[in-house]
């Protein structure tokens, strides 16, 4: 049996940028199975490549909607570092409400300051003076929208890939099918012939 990685030929990219593998094209059938008893392995290697190409685009789903809601906060803290940056040191201090948590509000007065606190995740607040914290914010957002746009492009490929497989599953069961009809006309038309010969 060929090989079921076969792809285009030498030159042809393997993969996208990030490592997904090409999905096999299935021009030819007999490139991929030449006698019916490889067809069963075949649809099931087919099979595997599909499930495996599925928990892959769920991975990349699951990552791209934390991101979805991840970009939001880092654009909102992002505009809070900027506005306290554009503050005067002789301003008087701002009054204003803080989320404690979703439905939970507190007032506080915020005098002109050199410095914020960030979380960093796992229960982890660190000061940072403002020009650091925008600085970091500012990179944190352009590496989540990067990443966004990477997942987006994967969940496409993998999409092509999946339909790709999908054609070539069809294209083998439908050869497998073919032969078993015309193994069936060959029989037939033998026992035609057997039943019309006269014996002597």
């Amino acid at each position: 049996m060929a090989s079921v990685a076969k792809t285009g030929g030498e030159d042809a990219p393997t993969g996208n940028p990030r490592g997904i593998p090409l999905a096999p094209f299935v021009d030819r059938v007999e490139d991929y199975v030449t006698e019916r008893s490889q067809v069963e392995q075949t649809v099931s290697k087919f099979k595997e490549m599909i499930s495996k190409y599925q928990f892959m685009e769920a991975n990349t789903q699951r990552r791209a909607k934390g991101l979805r809601d991840k970009i939001p906060d880092i654009q909102k803290t992002l505009e809070t570092v900027r506005f306290l940056k554009a503050r005067k040191p002789d301003s008087d201090p701002m009054e204003t409400t803080f989320e404690l948590n979703d439905t939970l509000y507190a007032k506080a007065e915020i005098p002109h300051t050199e410095e914020v606190y960030l979380w960093l995740g796992a229960n982890v607040m660190l000061a940072y003076p403002i020009p650091e914290a925008e600085a970091l914010l500012k990179s944190k957002l352009d590496s989540a929208k990067t990443s966004l746009a990477n997942c987006e492009e994967d969940l496409e490929f993998l999409r092509e890939q999946i339909t790709t497989l999908e054609v070539a599953f069809a294209r083998v069961y439908n050869w497998d099918v073919a032969q078993r009809r015309k193994e069936r006309a060959e029989a037939e038309s033998i026992e035609g012939k057997k039943g019309s010969s006269p014996n002597g």
